[in-house]
């Protein structure tokens, strides 16, 4: 597929996830967060769920999260222009709980689409929802984190998702090794 085509098949799906009630997570939705960057992109970023302030832009990872997704895009040198960002879920869970599993299914076609069509050589899977509905088994993401998995066409690479980077000290250090491991594993020839 062509660079327009990829878009113009994103775009179509997007369109569709705008009007989706296949959970009953459109019933408290202000937006959906369907997903934003390069389509051609050789690294997409995969989250959990929308927050409060994406469900208010319609925008993945904007607010805290979003600077610190900000900043190690720009410590491995590419801005969101670069890659391609998208979530587990496209609408936010009531109160920012997880998303259910239920619910995780709703969206998996729109996941999948966005995976298929991007066709990226690696994934950084933000968070412990994000790298069990990548890698398809539940994982604990202590043992899975920083590592490469192949799955598909794409190396996935887990990290903690970057809202629990001030929770823990040393945390940001991991998740800069994270995203410079994601973008080695996404140059060609890897």
């Amino acid at each position: 597929m062509t660079h327009d085509s990829i878009g113009s098949e994103l775009e179509r799906l997007r369109a569709e996830a705008l009007v989706c009630t296949r959970c009953p997570l459109a019933d408290t939705r202000k937006h959906v967060v369907f997903g934003a960057g390069n389509p051609a992109a050789s690294l997409l970023l995969v989250g959990e769920a929308p927050g409060t302030k994406e469900d208010e832009s319609g925008l993945p990872f904007v607010g805290p999260s979003g600077d610190e997704v900000d900043g190690f895009l720009d410590e491995i040198g590419l801005t969101r222009d670069d890659v391609y960002i998208a979530n587990v879920v496209k609408c936010r869970p009531p109160h920012n709980r997880k998303p259910r599993l239920d619910e995780i299914a709703a969206c998996a076609p729109y996941l999948d689409a966005q995976l298929r069509l991007v066709d990226p050589s690696a994934v950084l899977a933000l968070g412990v929802t994000a790298t069990a509905r990548l890698l398809g088994r539940p994982v604990r993401l202590k043992d899975v984190r920083g590592q490469g998995h192949r799955s598909g066409n794409a190396i996935v690479v887990p990290t903690f998702h970057p809202s629990a980077i001030n929770r823990r000290a040393g945390r940001r250090q991991e998740v800069a090794a994270d995203f410079r491991r994601a973008i080695q594993a996404s140059l060609p020839g890897r």
